[in-house]
């Protein structure tokens, strides 16, 4: 894949590291915007209904902002990323833990059991208007998770910054996961595949 794509301007409407890294990962350059949503106030019947809305409106709070520049004059297409993900838990949607206490429940619920997580992307083409959006969902198996792992996860914090307290990918949960039924880019929160899908089609609608 080629490193930088000089036909579209793409920028990815979202703070967290993990998506940067995997947008980084997929051969793309690009400028990041956040979105400052009322998340709480966003609420659908389905975790996969939840997430598009979600990442939609942080897609409109975006497209909004750019609306004073001159993204939507210029020649080359702006692409805009904006995405959501939300983890499932016996049909319970868990979004960022609001304590250190809901943090460990959360942790101490998947040692021995499984959970899902269900990652949404908006890709839209500033200059069009044209929007496509997706959903993945990843079923998790885990082993036991020792009551010293959690406490280490949680002292050191980065589970308090993420959806349902689930890092699959730090090294201390590494030997607790026991099966990844998809892929570990959407339990990060952006799947590649999907990505790259709706980019295409946005731009192929110029």
């Amino acid at each position: 894949m080629e490193s930088n794509h000089p036909h579209f301007k793409l920028i990815l409407g979202s703070s967290s590291i993990a998506r940067r890294q995997i947008l980084t990962d997929m051969g793309y350059q690009f400028t990041l915007m956040s979105a400052d949503i009322d998340e709480k106030s966003i609420r659908k019947e389905t975790p996969e209904e939840l997430v598009l809305a979600l990442a939609e409106a942080k897609a409109d709070a975006i497209v909004s902002k750019l609306q004073t520049t001159e993204c939507a004059n210029e020649e080359q297409p702006t692409v805009l990323i904006a995405s959501d993900t939300v983890v499932v838990y016996e049909d319970a949607v868990r979004e960022k833990p609001s304590s250190v206490e809901e943090a460990r429940e959360y942790i101490r619920g998947y040692s021995k059991g499984h959970t899902a997580t269900v990652s949404s992307v908006a890709v839209t083409n500033i200059k069009t208007g044209v929007r496509k959006g997706g959903v993945d969902r990843v079923e998790i198996y885990f082993n036991e998770i020792p009551e010293e792992t959690i406490e280490k996860l949680i002292e050191e914090g980065m589970v308090l910054k993420v959806a349902g307290a689930l890092l699959i990918e730090h090294p201390l949960m590494l030997s607790c996961v026991k099966e990844v039924v998809g892929t570990t880019d959407s339990v990060m929160g952006l799947p590649k595949e999907l990505t790259e899908k709706l980019i295409k089609e946005v731009l192929a609608s110029t």
